[in-house]
């Protein structure tokens, strides 16, 4: 079994993309389980006098425990001023610490993102990209889940109503668990 630690990059109780998560959970592939981070908004600003064994928040060390066990991360990001939430951005930080030992590092990493608007969260998924990037984490390049339009695909509780954006789902998840699987295997 393959463990995906979902990120959501918001903080809203109504979430289109914590919803998108949700859906991923629920039309994941065979051998893939998805598992909800729901600590984001306990993470503190970044503090480099806090990053240290004695002064380590307690939110900091269990996102970088949860990021550590995790097979891979699926983050879902809103698009905030053509590019990444800080309240995810900040968290972004604080796994990529201590560098060059992160729980970042070799992570494989698959972006997503819901948006009412029409060009989905492209400039947000770049601005990632360019993030994990930095952080020396494998994004999965395709397939891209750039949900436009998206409280046109849920209905009033929050559940994904759209067929082609579960096979989307479904599809990147079935790609980020074969990329996991791809860097595991021995050496031919």
């Amino acid at each position: 079994m393959t463990t995906i630690l979902a990120i959501s990059g918001s903080l809203r109780a109504a979430s289109l993309n914590t919803a998108l998560l949700r859906a991923a959970r629920e039309h994941s592939p065979e051998g893939v389980e998805v598992v909800l981070y729901t600590g984001l908004a306990d993470v503190p600003h970044y503090n480099g006098d806090l990053d240290d064994d004695h002064h380590l928040p307690a939110a900091v060390a269990d996102l970088r425990a949860r990021i550590g066990e995790a097979d891979g991360l699926l983050v879902a990001s809103p698009e905030y001023n053509h590019s990444v939430p800080g309240v995810l951005k900040n968290a972004i930080d604080w796994a990529s610490r201590p560098k060059g030992a992160s729980a970042l590092q070799d992570k494989d990493i698959a972006v997503i993102g819901a948006s009412t608007g029409n060009f989905g969260t492209a400039r947000a998924q770049i601005a990632l990209r360019q993030v994990f990037a930095a952080t020396h984490s494998r994004v999965l390049l395709s397939p891209e889940v750039l949900v436009f339009t998206a409280h046109q695909r849920f209905d009033g509780a929050g559940d994904l109503h759209d067929t082609t954006t579960a096979d989307l789902l479904r599809e990147t998840l079935a790609a980020l668990r074969d990329q996991i699987a791809d860097r595991r295997a021995p050496a031919r």
